[in-house]
């Protein structure tokens, strides 16, 4: 069970969510520990709120969840006929028209999305399981540190379903297609060692010192100045999509920034 120091100012707290503040550090929490952190349309759209509400003086964002479990995944609730009450349920969607269906599960993956803002670093600390939402949740972020009892695991193909929480893309980034397809249509379970050795965890500590190299983690990435860092996020996240030389005029065109700026030459 994690102990991570939460002390700041709360600034939200609903729907299985917390996100609290202090200074330029912030801490979302997945607070629904009796239920393994289990994630909802509700939870989803707690997360979108709590992404809203970062104030511009956060640089670093760490994703944690109460209890034994990082998320066991998505609330088997929503696969029953009443689904969540006041939600439309699963088998309702499905029979809505392609454009409704289409919008819904967009709305749901914005809870997904804004970890991956350019100005804000993410780390997710991941405790035991992290299923199916729950490992989508944790792919979300920028870095990822995990205790030994971590288990990853994609369970959506099992279910008759594909990962579609944004987690499809960082997953083949991170260990290529072929590893990511066997992980997604087996279901299987990675443990922490092999998320390490694979590059889905950066780091792997004693479930007793998660919180410790969070915290240290974490200091460590405020440590360097806020616009080198912004920049250099973004440089790493066009890469790949970008050519050799196109990386090399993006490249350019941020050292130019960063120098005009360091020597008070504005635009």
């Amino acid at each position: 069970m994690t102990s991570y120091d939460t002390s700041g100012t709360v600034v939200l707290d609903k729907d299985g969510v917390r996100l609290t503040i202090d200074d330029t550090l912030a801490t979302v929490t997945l607070a629904n520990a009796a239920k393994r952190n289990a994630q909802s349309p509700a939870l989803w759209r707690a997360l979108t709120e709590a992404g809203r509400a970062l104030p511009g003086s956060v640089r670093v964002v760490v994703l944690r969840g109460e209890g034994k479990s990082f998320s066991a995944g998505l609330d088997r609730q929503a696969f029953t006929p009443e689904g969540f009450e006041g939600e439309p349920s699963f088998l309702e969607m499905a029979r809505g028209d392609d454009a409704s269906l289409d919008a819904v599960i967009a709305e749901y993956q914005e809870a997904f999305t804004w970890w991956r803002r350019s100005d804000v670093l993410t780390v997710a600390a991941v405790q035991g399981h992290a299923i199916g939402a729950g490992f989508q949740l944790a792919l979300a972020c920028d870095l990822r540190v995990a205790a030994e009892d971590a288990q990853f695991a994609m369970r959506e193909t099992s279910l008759g379903l594909v990962p579609d929480l944004t987690g499809t893309h960082p997953l083949v980034s991170l260990v290529g297609y072929a590893r990511a397809l066997e992980i997604c249509v087996t279901g299987r379970f990675v443990h922490a060692d092999e998320a390490e050795r694979i590059g889905l965890a950066n780091l792997v500590v004693p479930a007793a010192e998660l919180d410790a190299a969070v915290r240290d983690l974490a200091g460590a990435l405020l440590a360097a100045p806020r616009d080198a860092v912004v920049e250099t996020k973004a440089l790493l996240q066009g890469a790949v999509e970008r050519s050799y030389e196109d990386q090399r005029v993006a490249e350019r065109a941020a050292q130019a920034r960063r120098l005009r700026d360091l020597a008070g030459i504005g635009d």
